[in-house]
C-alpha cells in the first residue's frame, strides 16, 4: 500500500424509503436495496468509505429521535451536507489520503454534488442516476417540493473545476434524464458537458454490475483510482 497517491472512494447512499406511496412518507428511510453499499463492496480502492443518510440503519428507539424531515423535505440541507462531509473529516484525520473520489448513488449523488461544492480535495466527483434538480424532478413527479434542501442545479459554477461524471439511464423513470435539462444548458454555458447517458440502465439496474468498469473505462476516470480495479 502506498502513502502520499492513494485516494479515499467515499460512497454516498441514496435516499433509499423515503416515501411508503406518492404521498406517504416511511416510517424508516433504510433502503431495501441500498444500491451505494453494493458499489462499494465491488471497490477494490484500498481506502473507502460508505455513508448511510441520516436517520438510515438505526434501531426503533434511535429512529424515534430521527426528525422525518431529514428524509423528507430537509434531505439535502446545509447542516446535512456539512454532517456528511465532517465525517469524512474525521475519517481522513485517522486515515489520511492524498484527495478523495465521491460517488454517490441516486439522492446520494445530489448530496456528493453539494458536498463537493465545500470541499478543496475532491480528485473527482461521480453520480449514478443522480437527481441533479430536486424542483425540476418533484414538479415532474407532482410531489411535495423540497423546501428545505438545497439543489445542486444551483452549485455548478462552484464544481466547475472539480473533474466530473455523472451517469444517467436512458430508462431511468425515477430520474428522467430530461429532468435534468436546465442543468446541462448551465454547464454548457461554462463549456462542459460531464453527463453519460447510458443505454438499458433504469434507475437501479445495472449500476452495481457496471461498476467500476463503467467509470474506468471514461476518459475522464482518474489513473490513481483505476489502477487498483
Amino acid at each position: 500500500m502506498g502513502t502520499q497517491k492513494e485516494l479515499l472512494t467515499v460512497f454516498v447512499e441514496g435516499d433509499g424509503r423515503a416515501w411508503r406511496r406518492k404521498n406517504r412518507l416511511s416510517a424508516d428511510p433504510t433502503p431495501r436495496n441500498p444500491v451505494g453499499l453494493k458499489l462499494a463492496t465491488r471497490d477494490s480502492n484500498p481506502k473507502v468509505l460508505y455513508l448511510g443518510r441520516p436517520c438510515q440503519y438505526l434501531d426503533k428507539k434511535a429512529l424515534q429521535d430521527c426528525d422525518s424531515k431529514y428524509w423528507s423535505s430537509h434531505r439535502y440541507a446545509p447542516e446535512v451536507v456539512g454532517a456528511m462531509n465532517n465525517v469524512i473529516d474525521q475519517f481522513l484525520a485517522r486515515y489520511p489520503a492524498h484527495g478523495i473520489i465521491l460517488v454517490g448513488y441516486s439522492g446520494g449523488g445530489t448530496l456528493a454534488t453539494l458536498m463537493a461544492a465545500k470541499r478543496k480535495d475532491v480528485e473527482l466527483l461521480v453520480t449514478l442516476a443522480a437527481n441533479l434538480d430536486h424542483e425540476a424532478w418533484t414538479s415532474y413527479h407532482e410531489v411535495t417540493p423540497l423546501s428545505g434542501s438545497l439543489n445542486a442545479r444551483d452549485v455548478i459554477t462552484q464544481i466547475a473545476m472539480i473533474p466530473q461524471i455523472h451517469f444517467l439511464g436512458d430508462q431511468d423513470t425515477v430520474v428522467p434524464p430530461d429532468t435534468l435539462n436546465h442543468v446541462r444548458r448551465e454547464f454548457s454555458k461554462i463549456n462542459l458537458d460531464p453527463f453519460r447517458i447510458i443505454e438499458g440502465f433504469d434507475h437501479t439496474c445495472c449500476w452495481v454490475d457496471a461498476w467500476p468498469e463503467i467509470l474506468c473505462q471514461d476518459s475522464l476516470s482518474s489513473p490513481a483510482y483505476c489502477q487498483y480495479q
